[in-house]
């Protein structure tokens, strides 16, 4: 069973994060990266700022999702710079939409993965307790970053056992009917049940009491946090000072 699944991440490893700084980032990502401007600032801010889910996905032991991303992204930003010009209209369309999606959307996707990949649920629920969050809310995001994970392993597992059956994608044209019986409604009923017992199992551990939970796991700011802040909220700044929305 994969480490990762289990959300067992080592609270002495070499880099960690408080996990408000990386919502913190999440949220900048989000803001900045959505923009579909490439010139002007946005031509060294956007590249220089997608540099910093790669090096987290390294200093986070994720070698290759850091290689894919590097790899999408690159891609994505030099095809939609310079080769779209040369494509007719209707491949035109299709590959702007797939730079836009390698631009615009990948690198708060990687960013959400290194939160999911690499924060503990007890971190995760202490930081939100932290920050006031309501229960309310805290509940289906503790769920969330066990569910996710969950059904990846489910995923795999479903698929392993179908192809020592014999069912795999290859024959889906074959015989679309078996794999989507064999493949699919296992999928979705094992989405259901997953579901169910993550939530009965949030609430097992008390957090829908409505009293104060103690943590044994220890969260805090340090250089590291104060500094990737500092770095996502200037450029946020620089940002929104040149793309005009300061005006």
């Amino acid at each position: 069973m994969k480490p990762e699944l289990l959300l067992s991440v080592d609270a002495k490893q070499r880099f960690w994060l408080d996990p408000r700084t990386k919502l913190y980032m999440l949220l900048i990502f989000g803001i900045v990266m959505i923009d579909g401007k490439t010139d002007g600032i946005s031509f060294w801010l956007k590249p220089a700022l997608s540099l910093l889910p790669f090096l987290l996905l390294l200093s986070g032991r994720r070698r290759k999702a850091a290689a894919i991303y590097l790899s999408v992204f690159c891609v994505s930003w030099i095809t939609n710079l310079f080769l779209l010009d040369y494509l007719g209209t209707v491949a035109k369309i299709i590959v702007s939409l797939l730079t836009q999606l390698g631009m615009r959307w990948f690198p708060g996707a990687m960013m959400g993965y290194y939160l999911l990949s690499t924060t503990k649920v007890s971190e995760f629920v202490f930081a939100m307790q932290r920050m006031h969050i309501p229960e309310a809310f805290i509940i289906p995001f503790s769920v969330m970053f066990r569910f996710f994970p969950t059904i990846s392993e489910e995923a795999e597992s479903i698929g392993n056992a179908m192809r020592m059956r014999g069912i795999t994608g290859k024959k889906f044209f074959k015989n679309p009917q078996a794999v989507l019986e064999y493949r699919i409604v296992p999928f979705m009923m094992s989405v259901v049940t997953i579901g169910n017992d993550l939530s009965a199992a949030a609430l097992t551990r008390g957090l829908g009491n409505g009293k104060k939970r103690t943590s044994i796991c220890k969260i805090g700011f340090h250089w590291k946090d104060f500094a990737l802040m500092l770095v996502v909220t200037a450029a946020l700044l620089v940002f929104l000072i040149f793309s005009g929305g300061l005006k």
